[in-house]
Formats: structure tokens, sequence, C-alpha cells
């Protein structure tokens, strides 16, 4: 068997994210376990895990000791190691397992002590860089666990090298599994493609998926034209084509004309924006005598890109998550032809990954 794709996440709330991406490690709970080096087998660990939670029903401690077992002894050296980020939300951290099991006692805090080394990329990719089948994968609750279906492996792999996904236009939103409600966890249940739940990942993911499907190109300007329409603007919208990066040029006012008055590039495409976009919008602002530019990169920026932005006040950018936050606030204010091509409902559930 080849290399193998492995999602270890850290803290429900990422709390152990950062710390791991500056440590070079993927780190996982179970703080009073302790070490499980000493373990030959599944079974001496779920013994362990009897002894350390006797009042947990037997279907959890049968698979919590699959996790630990694979985090042990199956994740190998060169394996993939995606971490979905939750300190960046819309972003998924890629990295390569350098080691294998180790413990590291003297950890103040005891659920980093059991860590892999990893080396990370130095830049996350974007979930809209990732197909609907994959993401949906990607949001199972498990701390460890190994994506397969769908030809998960090779293409983390080649998203891991290239930023995008080979095959993401052969499964759709609306063909993929929804999320299990109430699901109750199987005995059986092993760390290879357990069922998603209903995350708030999990739900904006469908919407990322359907976004990403049904606005591509100018049809995602279109839609940012609306959002700001929905915040007062009015709106002059470019034709498809060479526009001296200015696909929109708003203002406030019944003319548009009154201040400030934005220029805004869209970009559609899944892939990191480079510090070429964020240039051409500085001189296209200057330009037309704007009083702010907005960039829409729905694949986010790289790293020398976000530096460049950031030295400008008037500069704006919206990634692909901003773009999601901004739809969802101003949603009952769209036309209805457009929330026709979204059809959103509100409704209330109870975030069961923030409780693992």
């Amino acid at each position: 068997m080849g290399t193998r794709a492995w999602v270890i996440r850290a803290g429900a709330q990422g709390q152990h994210e950062q710390w791991n991406l500056d440590q070079g490690r993927a780190t996982i709970g179970w703080r009073e376990v302790g070490d499980i080096g000493g373990c030959s087998s599944k079974d001496e660990i779920l013994d362990l895990l009897f002894q350390t939670y006797p009042e947990d029903p037997e279907n959890r401690l049968t698979n919590y000791a699959s996790q630990l077992w694979a985090f042990l002894d199956t994740i190998s050296v060169g394996d993939l190691i995606i971490l979905p980020s939750k300190i960046r939300r819309g972003y998924v951290w890629f990295g390569r397992a350098t080691g294998n099991y180790e413990y590291d006692a003297k950890n103040t805090e005891p659920e980093r002590r059991k860590f892999i080394p990893v080396a990370w990329a130095s830049e996350p990719i974007s979930r809209s860089s990732i197909g609907a089948d994959l993401l949906n994968s990607l949001n199972a609750s498990q701390t460890v666990f190994s994506p397969s279906r769908n030809n998960a492996a090779s293409r983390l792999e080649h998203i891991a090298k290239t930023g995008s996904d080979p095959e993401a236009e052969n499964f759709h939103s609306n063909a993929v599994e929804p999320p299990h409600f109430n699901r109750v966890l199987e005995e059986d249940e092993d760390v290879t493609d357990p069922l998603p739940l209903p995350t708030m990942d999990s739900i904006v993911d469908q919407i990322r998926a359907h976004i990403t499907e049904n606005f591509k190109e100018h049809d995602l300007t279109w839609l940012v034209a609306d959002i700001l329409s929905a915040h007062g603007f009015e709106c002059e919208v470019s034709p498809p084509g060479p526009d001296g990066a200015v696909d929109i040029k708003a203002g406030m006012g019944p003319l548009g004309m009154d201040a400030p008055i934005v220029v805004v590039e869209v970009k559609s495409e899944p892939n990191a924006i480079d510090s070429r976009v964020v240039r051409g919008l500085h001189s296209a602002r200057e330009q037309h005598k704007a009083d702010q530019a907005l960039l829409v990169a729905w694949g986010g920026l790289t790293r020398p890109a976000s530096r460049e932005f950031r030295t400008d006040s008037a500069f704006r950018v919206w990634d692909g998550d901003a773009l999601l936050r901004e739809l969802f606030h101003v949603y009952e204010e769209l036309p209805a032809e457009t929330k026709a091509k979204i059809p959103l409902k509100q409704t209330w559930i109870l975030d069961e990954g923030a409780l693992l």
C-alpha cells in the first residue's frame, strides 16, 4: 500500500493548531490516557481506555481505540497529514509525516504530549479548491481518520502539490451525502471514511460548494455586485473580458457618484491569488481616483500578496469565507432572482463539533 492521507484535528476550537504548525507536530488529546507507546495492539489500548473511562459506553471506547491505534501504529512516515483549520476558517493545512509516534512527557500541556512529527506547508489551501465530496469527507467529526472514497488520497496529494482538485467538477454538491443528524456511533466504525456530522463547517461547505459550481467567472462578479448593492452601493458592472483590473465600480448616492467610490476586482479561481493582482488593483484605484479598493479572491491570497495588501488602509480583501459571511449578512436584502439561485433557509442546530 502506498502513502495514505490522514486528517488529524488540533482541538475542537483549534486551540492546539498554531502551536502544532509552529512546532512541526500533529498532536492528539485523550490527556487522561497518558503514553500509549507501550501498547502492542488495539485491544491493549481498548483495555487502557476501559480503565481510564469506566463510565463511557463500549462503542465510544472502541472508536477511540481505533483512532489511537491508527495514530500509534498505522500512520507512516511520508503519509499526507491534513488539518482543517479552525483559526483560519475556510482553509486547510497540508503536511507530511516525517516520523512515528512520540511522547513528550515534559510538555506542560497534557493534550500536546502524544505527537507525530510533521513538515507543514508554508501556506494553507482554500476549501474553495476542494471538491464537494472531499469537503464532506473532511468534515467527519473524529480526531483521527483516513478519507479514501472517491479516490480521495491521490486527489488530496494533488491538492497539496498544486492547490487544486483535479476531480472537483465530477462530484456536485447536490449529489453529496448530507451530514447525519442524531447519528448513533456504531461499534465497528473505524478510522476510514467515518460519516460526517452536521457541524457549522459542513453546512458552510455545502453552500461554498454550491457557489463554486454555480457562480463561475463573471457570475461571481454579479453576486458580489448584488451583495454590495444590499449594502447601499450603486454598482456599475463591467462586461466580461479585459477590464483594466476593475470588474465593478461602486459608489453611494442615487447615481453611485458619492463617496466612498470603490473599485472591485473579482477572481473566481479556486487557487490563491498572487501579488501581481494586488498591485494591479492598487494601480486601478489610482487610475479611477477611487477612495477604496476591494479584491474578491474566492481562493484566497498567497502569503506575499496578503502582506502587500495590508500596507494600504484603503484596500480590502474578501476571500471565500469573507464573501460567505457577507452573503449571510445581507441575504434577505438580495434580489429574488439571486436568492432563487442560492436557496437558503435559516435554522438553528447544535454545533456538535464544538462539543468534541
